[in-house]
């Protein structure tokens, strides 16, 4: 019964660019390249194995001066074929590296898109941040209420949901911005401020008057206010553990966690 739910709610939560919007290719020398993408663009590409035995495909887009490491994962319709730019222009703004991949099922990576499938991902792809690029967590910042709760308003959570992050989010024991439009059709504002509501540490929200589902990096606040955020981060890991976050949020920050951002 449990396959049978995910695969159906897959369907609702899923949609995988095809046919995928690149290929990766192996040079003369053994690298990894994606078309289009130049060597002085300091990005290294890597093809990693999930336990389940998918092939994703992960690009590294190094800062010479990071300080963090953003772990990026892209919304439900896109491939890493289409967002070369953003990232170019993040890591510029941000002065951070930017870690992306492609979910199983999307792009170049093998395999079928479900939600276990999307935790095996971005845990091989932290594994490989750890090991390849000796990245501590707490210098990590990772990028709906629910599943089912985008299709209808309900109240409760079923055990058919898929991405549970109501219940979820008051695990997470480490600083949490939200970012959202004012006009998402697609995922309610409400979504975005419930989780917001549900953290344990709080950082101001940004809720882009005017902003949609896929067009926040085009609002010149959702730059500056994820500047600001990480400002907050780097003042944060030098200063003492008692430092507040917001003027509402007086929890204690310690250096062993890791940092999160969301934008749904």
């Amino acid at each position: 019964m449990g396959n049978v739910t995910s695969s159906v709610a897959a369907k609702f939560a899923f949609f995988p660019p095809d046919p995928p919007t690149y290929d990766v290719f192996r040079e003369s020398d053994g690298r990894l390249v994606l078309p289009g993408v130049t060597a002085d663009k300091n990005m290294e590409v890597h093809l990693l194995e999930t336990k389940p035995g998918n092939k994703i495909v992960a690009t590294f887009w190094k800062h010479p001066f990071a300080r963090f490491t953003v772990l990026y994962s892209h919304g439900n319709a896109a491939d890493l074929g289409q967002m070369h730019e953003l990232f170019i222009e993040l890591r510029a703004h941000l002065r951070v590296n930017i870690m992306s991949y492609d979910y199983s099922g999307y792009g170049a990576s093998s395999g079928k898109p479900s939600e276990f499938n999307t935790y095996y991902d971005i845990e091989a792809v932290h594994n490989c941040l750890k090991k390849d690029y000796g990245i501590k967590q707490e210098d990590l910042i990772f990028a709906i209420l629910s599943g089912i709760r985008v299709l209808c308003p309900v109240k409760m959570t079923f055990w058919f949901d898929i991405f549970k992050n109501i219940d979820k989010i008051r695990l997470v024991s480490c600083p949490v911005l939200v970012i959202h439009g004012t006009n998402d059709d697609i995922v309610d504002l409400s979504h975005g401020k419930r989780l917001w509501e549900l953290a344990r540490e709080k950082y101001d929200p940004l809720w882009v008057k005017g902003g949609g589902h896929c067009n926040l990096e085009t609002f010149p606040e959702y730059i500056k206010h994820l500047r600001k955020f990480i400002n907050a981060m780097e003042k944060i890991s030098v200063a003492k553990p008692t430092k507040q976050l917001t003027q509402e949020s007086s929890v204690e920050v310690k250096h062993n966690k890791c940092l999160r951002f969301g934008k749904r």
